[in-house]
């Protein structure tokens, strides 16, 4: 499923790029595993602790105290914030509780996902059951399936040369 998604956006002529936090990179090394993709993959930043989302993704930390990592509201800002960064026509951002245990009081296999796509935004969001490996394996997939559903939408407006 990445290398139709790496097909797509090469293409497209489509950049991207990637701000993760419970996928620890893994969309990142899987998107950088395919041929050609260095001509639309700008890089990523994995913001695993709440700090590196103020500091270095730049998310007001008002924002992070008022609904927390674990949130659309972050998962926007992730997004939004990566996109500027990496200067990509599209960035994906993942935020989520993949476990073992609660935190900031939501529960286990609740996950974010946001995509910048232009000057579009769309949050998603899961609620996915599994061992830890499992809630990271589908939301890369949902991640995957909603950025190709988003190119399949957008394409045809999409300035492409």
């Amino acid at each position: 499923m990445m290398k139709e998604l790496a097909k797509m956006l090469i293409d497209a002529h489509l950049s991207i790029s990637s701000v993760e936090s419970f996928t620890v990179g893994h969309f990142a090394s899987r998107i950088g595993m395919n041929p050609g993709i260095s001509k639309v993959y700008r890089g990523s930043i994995v913001s695993y602790q709440t700090m590196i989302k103020h500091k270095v993704v730049g998310i007001d930390q008002d924002l992070i105290d008022k609904y927390g990592v674990v949130s659309s509201q972050i998962a926007k800002e992730m997004c939004l914030h990566g996109q500027k960064i990496f200067d990509s026509d599209i960035c994906i951002s993942f935020t989520g509780n993949a476990g073992p245990d609660a935190m900031e009081g939501k529960p286990v296999g609740l996950i974010y996902i946001g995509i910048a796509y232009l000057d579009h935004v769309s949050v998603f969001e899961y609620r996915l059951s599994g061992k830890r490996e499992d809630i990271v394996e589908k939301a890369l997939q949902l991640g995957i399936d909603n950025l190709k559903n988003e190119i399949k939408k957008n394409t045809s407006s999409a300035c492409i040369e």
